[in-house]
């Protein structure tokens, strides 16, 4: 082997956020920069020579450059065979499949998620475990560690590889296979589903449906699903060739930045059903015709219709949600007689739940939800089941929606997202409202008592390791919640997103809008905060 050895020195700002190391392109762009925490990535793992690599990303700019070095690095440093995605091409929940379905010893996603691409946009990396999942704090931590006191890299001096041709090859004593990237999901996803029972909803006069893939990963699974294997016409799937730069799009499906599939859908002559995906596909924005379906809900009617749905019809061992997610889904456990575990934010916390079949179903408010058959969340998984749902129920979307808060109540909920706050700001703030936890306990705000105020820590029951400093909660006597957490997924200032949410039972009250339904905890959210004072904001950058 042609490998050689390249001497190196830190970078002091290599530390995995929420999921895996998201900077800059030019960031990235630097000499020894992706080098130094492939290597240092390479470093936390064990016995990893003769073992099988998964490695694939977005598509975002970057991307291909970004393989070749780590390909060159994986065989330099002992890695029998790499499994990548053709063009560099696979989804997050694709290569979570990939890794499982192959005893892959891991894989290197290559994605910034929902965030903006291009030559000024975002790039990143995370590692996955064996499992199909993120790499646990465990192992994140001793990437970080590494990265502080890394001297040297290895890596294969080698020609570039073909990455637009699938079949296999070599790198050096590497074999690498060169794989459509599509194939293995869309047959996992015909498992899962009652995929007759789907195309005969969509081949329904009365039914159309469109899909935004925002120019981001999931075009090409979305036309070999929904157009090739389920009929659905071509003019279902929007934004669906990947672009480098998303188009120029922000990839986060949300009522803000999917506006063109909003306008769509909430047209009066719109579809019945809509549906978006993000950057590398891990999220979900559900629609129906003029309504749309907050993810905390949307975990929460996925639950209690499991059953609908040929791969949980033997039901559900539990369900998980991120400490921020809406209360929602608990209510659906406590009538199905199962566990609701609330994790800290990262679907890394998942992980062990599913691997000891504690939990069936996962999901998070940020527009992310999943279940056992991978270990990331999965967008068109979750588009899926809406339509396995629809099929089966044959209603509409609004009306699932309405009979589920018939019968559990709404917990009415929303987030307010304060994008690219200097940092010193966002953490003095922050500080601010941790420091008066000691005197809010038992104070009166929005005629509601203070029943606890704290910073969320997890002990995972499987493992026994602990995570503290998971965000900051306020929680009042009638079940309603304020929470403040500083987003791990930004790559400029800070991001500051705050939770709030309120139970409502009375069945004359469930279709208030959910701004004004919760007005009085949104004032008293900015007012404890000081945000409007402290950043000059006047309203959040995003609302969801």
């Amino acid at each position: 082997m042609s490998m050689i050895t390249v001497s190196t020195s830190p970078f002091d700002d290599q530390k995995p956020g929420t999921s895996g190391l998201r900077k800059k392109v030019t960031v990235f762009q630097q000499a020894h920069y992706l080098e130094n925490f492939v290597q240092s990535t390479f470093n936390a793992l064990d016995d990893k020579k003769g073992k099988t690599i998964v490695v694939g990303g977005d598509g975002r700019f970057y991307n291909p450059e970004a393989i070749q070095v780590i390909l060159k690095m994986a065989a330099a440093n002992g890695f029998s065979r790499a499994i990548v995605g053709q063009h560099g091409l696979l989804s997050t929940p694709a290569a979570s499949h990939l890794i499982r379905k192959n005893n892959a010893y891991g894989g290197l996603i290559l994605s910034a998620s929902h965030n903006p691409a291009g030559p000024s946009g975002d790039f990143g990396i995370k590692y996955n475990v064996s499992n199909g999942g993120p790499a646990p704090e465990m192992i994140t931590d001793a990437i970080f560690a590494n990265t502080k006191t890394i001297d040297h890299y290895q890596i294969a001096e080698l020609d570039d590889i073909k990455l637009d041709v699938t079949g296999t090859t070599t790198l050096s004593e590497m074999t690498v296979d060169i794989i459509d990237p599509v194939v293995d999901y869309v047959a996992l996803m015909a498992e899962l589903f009652d995929f007759d029972a789907i195309r005969a909803l969509i081949a329904q006069p009365g039914f159309s449906f469109c899909f935004d893939a925002m120019h981001a990963i999931t075009g090409p699974y979305a036309t070999a699903l929904f157009q090739e294997a389920l009929g659905a016409s071509p003019t279902s799937i929007i934004n669906g060739v990947p672009l480098s730069d998303f188009g120029g799009g922000h990839p986060d499906p949300n009522l803000t930045y999917a506006k063109e599939l909003v306008d769509i859908v909430f047209a009066d002559d719109g579809p019945q059903f809509g549906a978006a995906s993000d950057g590398d596909g891990d999220r979900n924005m559900i629609l129906g015709h003029q309504f749309f379906v907050t993810p905390s809900d949307s975990l929460a009617i996925i639950a209690a219709n499991a059953h609908l749905i040929p791969a949980y019809q033997s039901g559900l061992s539990g369900i998980a949600r991120s400490m921020p997610t809406s209360q929602a889904p608990d209510r659906v456990a406590a009538a199905l007689n199962i566990p609701c575990h609330e994790t800290p934010t990262g679907w890394k916390f998942f992980g062990n739940l599913l691997d000891a079949n504690a939990a069936t179903l996962c999901g998070e408010e940020s527009f992310g939800t999943g279940s056992n058959h991978i270990r990331e969340k999965d967008g068109l998984w979750a588009v899926l089941c809406w339509l396995n749902i629809l099929a089966a129920r044959k209603q509409s979307v609004s009306a699932i929606v309405n009979d589920h808060w018939q019968q559990y109540g709404r917990n009415y909920y929303t987030r307010h997202d304060y994008e690219a706050i200097p940092s010193d700001i966002a953490q003095k703030m922050m500080a601010d409202v941790e420091n008066g936890f000691s005197s809010l306990v038992g104070q009166t705000l929005a005629n509601r008592t203070v029943r606890y105020a704290d910073n969320f820590s997890y002990h995972d029951p499987v493992d026994h390791s602990h995570s503290s400093q998971q965000g900051l909660r306020i929680g009042f006597d009638d079940g309603a919640r304020l929470i403040y957490r500083l987003s791990g997924t930004g790559t400029e200032g800070a991001t500051l997103r705050v939770y709030i949410e309120s139970y409502e039972s009375d069945s004359a009250q469930l279709n208030i809008e959910p701004q004004t339904a919760l007005a009085d905890l949104i004032a008293v959210a900015d007012e404890l905060a000081g945000i409007s004072s402290r950043t000059g904001r006047t309203a959040p950058t995003v609302i969801t």
